[in-house]
């Protein structure tokens, strides 16, 4: 490589990587939590004890739960309801109407019910969580710093940055280690010195991590308009010959319609429940998302379409490729699919890039300490043509 393109490649470095540092800063202190999410939002739950069960028991039949559901908070709209698989839990939502809960999305009624028993477990009143769920507020810090759309932008133009920064590092590490053995830290050298080699060891060491952690950031920060994307395209498409068709006022069975999904779609598992009415479903059924069954595809998801009128099968819904790079992207992102093992490793290379973005920035700012005539040969310090010598001194 020739000594422009490698000042070149330095160059792209050096400003994406101070350009995204204090924000991948953010997005790093926030999401080491969120790999822990499960675990803390169980704690903070405060909701009664599942019953002792004998192994085996079946489920509360849904209908029984929705009807539960509407007695506690008559008039009210049922909106969704989830079936937690590895927890015998179901949860149901109720609002004043969708168009209320589109308007304020913690304006709801949420009901924990004991799958095996039907015993409340916990009944969360309109706002009452907002301010207790931590990891929602981490969340949206962490997606897109409270800004909706624009901050999830502005988050995935960063990440771009981030990627930037990793490729453009592994360009210039391999001149700069030339002539030193692979994570060599001069710990004899100046404390500059060392930085510089810890900087370079903890960022080449976690590189692949940091790669795919960067890019599926980037393709979780498109959701929005991905899923706005599918929306318009197919959902349309598919909705479009019932156009016009009176919405259904007496709805069939949810249980019902379970259980047609779960005849369709066999090797899937139902997992919620979103009722008709909703803005992000159909005026006409149930949307039933379902997920695979084994470790490999239980973060793959599929809508079933169920009519709400008479409960019949309308349609098992093929996900574009766009929405299934999405769906992979969220648990490689998150590190949240392989239990605790896995997440203590997320944990761990979350804090080590910690570090590599802080000892960046030590390096930034202790450059402006050097003396006029050697800041030129720092900004060289990749390039193996430059003597021995005259880098360590301009180092120091």
């Amino acid at each position: 490589m020739t000594r422009a393109a490698l000042r070149k490649w330095f160059w792209v470095h050096k400003w994406t990587s101070l350009v995204c540092t204090a924000f991948l800063l953010l997005i790093c202190v926030t999401g080491l939590p969120l790999v822990f999410s499960d675990e803390i939002n169980d704690a903070l739950d405060g909701a009664l004890p599942y019953a002792a069960v004998p192994a085996g028991t079946p489920r509360v039949d849904l209908d029984h739960l929705i009807t539960a559901s509407r007695a506690r908070y008559p008039g009210e709209t049922v909106l969704f309801a989830a079936l937690l698989d590895d927890e015998p839990k179901v949860i149901v939502t109720l609002a004043p109407s969708w168009a209320a809960f589109v308007a304020d999305r913690h304006a709801v009624h949420r009901i924990q019910f004991d799958a095996h028993t039907g015993a409340v477990l916990k009944a969360s009143d309109p706002n009452q969580d907002a301010g207790v769920r931590v990891t929602d507020v981490l969340l949206s810090l962490h997606r897109d710093l409270f800004a909706a759309l624009p901050g999830e932008l502005f988050l995935g133009l960063i990440g771009l940055l981030f990627v930037a920064a990793i490729v453009s590092g592994v360009v210039v590490y391999g001149p700069f280690m030339r002539r030193l053995d692979f994570a060599t830290v001069r710990s004899e050298r100046s404390s500059r010195v060392k930085w510089l080699d810890l900087h370079n060891l903890l960022g080449i060491v976690p590189l692949m991590w940091m790669l795919v952690v960067g890019a599926t950031g980037v393709v979780n920060e498109l959701s929005t308009p991905l899923f706005g994307l599918w929306q318009i395209t197919d959902v349309k498409a598919m909705l479009a010959p019932m156009a016009g068709k009176p919405v259904p006022q007496q709805l069939s069975s949810p249980q019902a319609a379970i259980d047609v999904a779960r005849a369709a779609a066999p090797e899937m598992v139902p997992t919620s429940v979103v009722f008709p009415g909703s803005p992000f479903g159909s005026p006409y059924h149930y949307l039933i998302w379902t997920k695979g069954r084994s470790a490999l595809t239980s973060r793959l998801f599929s809508p079933i379409l169920v009519d709400a009128r008479d409960g019949k099968l309308a349609a098992v819904v093929m996900m574009p490729w766009y929405l299934r790079v999405l769906e992979v992207s969220r648990p490689l992102h998150f590190g949240d699919y392989g239990g605790w093992p896995l997440k203590i490793i997320w944990c761990l290379l979350d804090i080590v890039t910690i570090a590599v973005l802080g000892s960046g920035l030590y390096l930034w700012f202790g450059r402006r300490r050097l003396p006029p005539e050697f800041s030129e040969v720092e900004a060289d310090l990749a390039d193996s043509r430059v003597s021995g010598p005259l880098v360590e001194r301009a180092a120091e």
